[in-house]
């Protein structure tokens, strides 16, 4: 996630700037940042994820939206950009100067990029929380076979687990299906792996409980 050249954008600005722009923009407190185009891996990865839940959701009162919805946060006004969304029943629609938002998603999904993963793991997801819908959150990395959900729970504190390996699958609670890793990750490369003993352990999941 790159930083627009040094400049306090009102609100208006913005939205004048997400209106008229090709690239994707999220706003927070008077800066306004590119959202990093995504690889042919991150591309490739958000496909299989909404291609597998609309699979599963054909004969549900849901619906699967990808990058380009706006899902209204209100801890972080006036909207951010997932990478894939599902909202069940009524969509509720509201809008700010033309731009649709979406207001009730159940599920949100991040496909993690080097330069966004941790806005995504920490400031998105606070932020997220912020919408009353908001039941479970997939991170999903891109260089590796490894997903971490988060179920919110009943006294409002959200329970982590991680799935790691393409023979294992992740179970969303909140829409009653579950994804395969290895559908997930249909036709995605890879990179090398490091030699052993060069790791740095940086991302490893048990470094981030």
């Amino acid at each position: 996630m790159n930083v627009l050249p040094k400049k306090r954008y009102t609100l208006e600005e913005y939205l004048e700037l997400d209106r008229r722009s090709e690239e994707r923009y999220e706003f927070f407190d008077g800066e306004v940042f590119a959202m990093a185009g995504g690889s042919i891996e991150h591309s490739a990865i958000s496909m299989n994820i909404a291609r597998a839940l609309g699979n599963r959701l054909e004969d549900r009162d849901c619906r699967v939206f990808g990058s380009d919805a706006r899902i209204k946060v209100p801890a972080a006004r006036p909207y951010r950009y997932g990478d894939a969304l599902v909202v069940c029943g009524e969509v509720v629609i509201e809008e700010i100067q033309g731009q649709q938002m979406i207001v009730n998603p159940l599920l949100i999904v991040e496909v993690l990029s080097p330069s966004t993963e941790a806005y995504d793991r920490d400031a998105k997801f606070l932020a997220y929380r912020s919408v009353e819908s908001f039941q479970e959150y997939l991170l999903v990395a891109q260089d590796r076979p490894y997903v971490t959900r988060y179920l919110r729970q009943p006294d409002d504190q959200w329970l982590r687990a991680d799935i790691i390996g393409l023979e294992s699958a992740v179970a969303l609670e909140s829409l009653g299906v579950t994804l395969p890793l290895g559908e997930i990750y249909r036709l995605v490369n890879f990179p090398p792996s490091p030699p052993p003993g060069l790791e740095s352990g940086e991302g490893n999941p048990e470094n981030n409980r």
